[in-house]
């Protein structure tokens, strides 16, 4: 499997990640990193980023990570928000298998700051799909 043909297939297609500026940097099998730089228009009314941004790009390396295995969708997730970001921070989460099976994955994603400093954290549930969407 040619995993960065996976990789940037993932940034051209993912719509929705793309229109918030994030970007898949590298994925393997169980693994994934994904990027964004918080932009203004990123905060919501009380100035930091809106929680949806914490969780769009821990989505998206985990759901790179299950590409790299062949496709799946979100079925469950559990987010913890633990500390904000300001704009202009530069944004990573990175994904991490915890459990493979026939039909159900467990990921593990952690998002932090530019310093390293854990922002966000969650536990996603995928289930695998007989259908691939991988070029």
């Amino acid at each position: 499997m040619d995993y960065e043909q996976i990789r940037a297939f993932r940034n051209e297609k993912n719509f929705f990640g793309r229109q918030l500026g994030i970007y898949v940097e590298e994925l393997r099998p169980g693994y994934a990193r994904a990027v964004k730089t918080v932009t203004e228009e990123d905060l919501n009314p009380l100035q930091v980023p809106h929680g949806g941004v914490y969780f769009t790009l821990a989505d998206t390396a985990c759901g790179s990570a299950m590409a790299a295995r062949g496709f799946a969708v979100t079925i469950d997730c559990s987010f913890h928000f633990l500390k904000s970001a300001k704009a202009g921070d530069k944004l990573t989460a990175e994904a991490h298998e915890l459990r493979s099976g026939r039909s159900v994955c467990v990921l593990e994603a952690r998002v932090t700051g530019e310093d390293g400093e854990l922002l966000a954290m969650g536990i996603f549930t995928f289930r695998r799909l007989d259908e691939h969407a991988n070029p």
